[in-house]
């Protein structure tokens, strides 16, 4: 039932928020958290480059779950203008946090089934890792409907999910196969990139030229890096 999914999703959010939770595992002391987060960074600009993005100063972006804005943050790095941003996300605690990093962005309490928006408003949307996070099916297509909705008809969605994570069953990997049936009538463009987090976390202490090594060769690989455009 989607209700139960969505009572379900925001309890495991719920239980991400424990800053131990954070510390451990979303922290630049972790070595393999800024390797994964460079790695993902590169091949981000090198997309946005490649599709004419050379410039965000005049770009209006949407994230869909967009937490604490720590993704909306990194594209303030890249040059977007703070009040073209905006985000939404279903729990109001992050909403908060996340209004307090970027005070000048537009960030709403919302359900990405539901966005408050008029449609065709924005150059680019952003998901990462909220789809993974969902497991009824139809949430997931009113999502993605929802989506196309409120994308410029030349705009682009940048999607970062991993299509692979055995060890919570509170997540579904998402492959090509089922992103291509979400945004059927799509244009697709998929990179297999970030070194698996268990992978990552082993290897990156003892050896941060093998882990870039292991992430060139794509099959220890967890996420896709996709870039979907409107027929």
């Amino acid at each position: 039932m989607p209700q139960q999914d969505l009572e379900r999703l925001k309890k495991e959010y719920q239980r991400r928020a424990d800053p131990a939770y954070y510390k451990n595992t979303y922290s630049f002391s972790n070595p393999a958290y800024v390797f994964m987060l460079q790695s993902q960074e590169r091949a981000l600009l090198s997309c946005l480059k490649e599709f004419g993005f050379q410039s965000l100063n005049q770009s209006k972006i949407l994230e869909i779950g967009c937490g604490r804005g720590g993704v909306m943050l990194g594209f303030l790095r890249y040059g977007a203008t703070a009040s073209n941003l905006s985000g939404i996300d279903i729990l109001l605690d992050r909403v908060v946090l996340a209004k307090q990093t970027l005070p000048e962005s537009k960030i709403s309490c919302a359900d990405g089934q539901f966005l408050p928006y008029e449609s065709a408003q924005f150059d680019i949307l952003l998901q990462f890792t909220a789809f993974s996070s969902i497991l009824d099916p139809q949430i997931k297509r009113n999502m993605a409907s929802e989506m196309l909705r409120v994308l410029k008809p030349d705009g682009v969605i940048l999607w970062y999910d991993f299509w692979w994570n055995p060890t919570n069953p509170q997540t579904a990997g998402i492959k090509p196969k089922e992103i291509k049936i979400l945004f059927s009538n799509c244009v697709f463009k998929l990179h297999k990139i970030t070194l698996a987090p268990p992978i990552a976390r082993l290897i990156v202490p003892i050896s941060w030229a093998l882990a870039v090594i292991l992430e060139s060769l794509k099959v220890f690989n967890s996420h896709y890096l996709a870039i979907i455009t409107k027929q």
